[in-house]
């Protein structure tokens, strides 16, 4: 049996250090950033165990982190990269799919990370 307490959340940067994550983080307001901040410790804590309505399996390897906040619905994208999950970005959901335009972006973070963590570029 897996340790499910070796998890690492890790945000996603750019190759130039971007972090659309952080900067998302930043635009939210503080009570919705401590909600998020208890909810990715859980996300820690139970990886690919962590169930609906919390986290849901988006299209391939992307997941999505759920909070609700004030009936606005917080995504967060993520990844599982061997022990670490990968949060790509955050958005405010204002539609019933994940937009098309979302999953791509984070479709685009997880090819980039992985092949600079295979380049040795990045390392878990």
């Amino acid at each position: 049996m897996e340790d499910k307490d070796t998890y690492q959340v890790v945000f996603y940067k750019s190759v130039n250090g971007y972090c659309l994550t952080e900067e998302f983080l930043e635009s939210i307001p503080v009570k919705v950033r401590a909600k998020v901040a208890k909810w990715i410790i859980r996300l820690e804590e139970c990886g690919p165990d962590l169930p609906r309505p919390y986290a849901d399996v988006v299209r391939g390897k992307i997941r999505e982190l759920r909070l609700v906040f004030a009936s606005h619905h917080y995504r967060f994208l993520y990844y599982f990269s061997h022990k670490s999950i990968i949060i790509t970005h955050g958005f405010i959901k204002k539609t019933q799919e994940v937009p098309e335009n979302e999953i791509y972006r984070a479709n685009s973070a997880m090819l980039d990370f992985e092949e600079r963590a295979r380049k040795g570029e990045v390392v878990l």
